[in-house]
């Protein structure tokens, strides 16, 4: 099989293999925090931050860490990245560090973040280890700001906070409700199925 170009590595990440919606991957912030799009934000850079220097240190070293106990080894590496992002949150956003709770320190068991070091990052170099990250970064940012804008949007009326819809429109509660997340995250699987079927269809 052909080694991927940079940019089919990177773009692989947004729809190829996006970590949410073709993977299944880090669902629990996907449900938990997607009530609101500053969250999803935030959940978002946060896992980016912590997923590309990961990507690097892991990419670094690999030739030095014995293969028993590589996992452990990368769980430290990202354990430490994550209580960077998690003390600066709670340092300059307390709000928003406490509206995010315990999925940020949640990120070090991220199956996203473990799962590119094993698969990736430490089988390629730094280069291609750091665009792979940066792809599924980016793939994971969109899938949260997708998810908590439809939330946020029909369970209040608003985007960022900021009014969007008029006084005519009765939010729907049970969109920034945990069934709201489910229900939601339901649609837009099924309309990535959907698009994924015709575009095979196609071909």
């Amino acid at each position: 099989m052909a080694a991927k170009s940079i940019t089919q590595e990177y773009l692989k990440g947004l729809w190829d293999e996006n970590p949410v919606f073709r993977q299944l991957l880090g669902m629990c912030p996907i449900l938990a925090v997607t009530n609101a799009v500053i969250n999803g934000i935030a959940m978002g850079l946060a896992t980016a931050f912590v997923l590309v220097l990961s990507s690097l240190v892991v990419s670094s070293i690999k030739k030095l860490i014995p293969s028993q106990v590589r996992i452990a080894s990368y769980i430290v590496v990202i354990a430490t990245f994550v209580t960077m992002a998690d003390r600066f949150l709670a340092a300059y956003f307390p709000p928003l560090s406490k509206s995010l709770g315990p999925y940020v320190p949640l990120i070090v068991v991220n199956c996203i973040i473990l799962g590119r070091q094993e698969a990736f990052s430490s089988k390629n170099s730094i280069g291609r280890s750091m665009i792979d990250a940066l792809g599924m970064s980016t793939g994971f940012i969109l899938a949260l700001l997708t998810l908590s804008s439809i939330r946020e949007i029909l369970g209040t009326g608003t985007f960022l906070g900021h009014q969007v819809l008029g006084a005519w429109f009765k939010p729907w509660i049970i969109m920034i409700l945990p069934a709201g997340a489910f229900i939601t995250l339901g649609i837009l699987l099924a309309l990535a199925m959907f698009i994924e079927q015709k575009t095979k269809a196609r071909s």
